[in-house]
């Protein structure tokens, strides 16, 4: 079992502010009140949000932080929200491109996709066998989600505490589904 799940809420998350490097822990848990799929393993990045949320899920598990994991860095947008930003053209030029041109002074899309991804195909060859749960952010389970089942980067957003269990064997992956 391979899953796939959003830290809980933020300070950020709340108020629609671009947080990647900022390294704020959660705001509330009631977005974990779910149920979770066992985990021998648990990978997170690292990040305050990711650690908190893994703890609050999986106390007991055995927990590894791999920074290639983390959020993507937003640059010049970090910790600013939608409203605040609107008037900027480097934003205005951001929202046009669909979001894939670079942040200023941040990350590529590209850049970004590509160390998601292979920080999760590491994991998985090394902890092979296990129920892996990753407990990351929203974008690197888009980054995540899109390479495995194709569509869109944007069509994988998942609410904090939310997620995917995704079925793999022998190397294909053949479905998901959402917690």
């Amino acid at each position: 079992m391979i899953c796939l799940i959003r830290h809980a809420k933020t300070n950020g998350n709340a108020e629609g502010r671009y947080i990647g490097r900022t390294d704020e822990g959660i705001a509330e848990s009631e977005s974990l009140k779910r149920s979770y799929p066992k985990a021998d393993i648990v990978i997170t990045s690292g990040m305050k949000r990711t650690e908190e949320t893994a703890q609050m899920i999986y106390p007991d598990a055995m927990r590894i932080a791999d920074k290639s994991l983390r959020e993507c860095d937003f640059g010049a947008f970090e910790g600013y929200n939608y409203e605040e930003l609107k008037d900027n053209i480097y934003y205005k030029k951001w929202l046009e491109s669909g979001g894939v041109l670079p942040f200023p002074g941040g990350e590529s899309h590209e850049g970004f996709i590509a160390r998601c991804i292979d920080g999760f195909f590491a994991n998985i060859k090394r902890y092979r066998g296990k129920n892996i749960a990753f407990v990351v952010h929203g974008g690197t389970i888009m980054a995540v989600m899109e390479r495995l089942f194709g569509g869109g980067f944007y069509d994988y957003r998942i609410e904090n505490g939310g997620g995917f269990i995704v079925t793999e064997e022998n190397g294909k992956w053949l479905s998901y589904t959402m917690l």
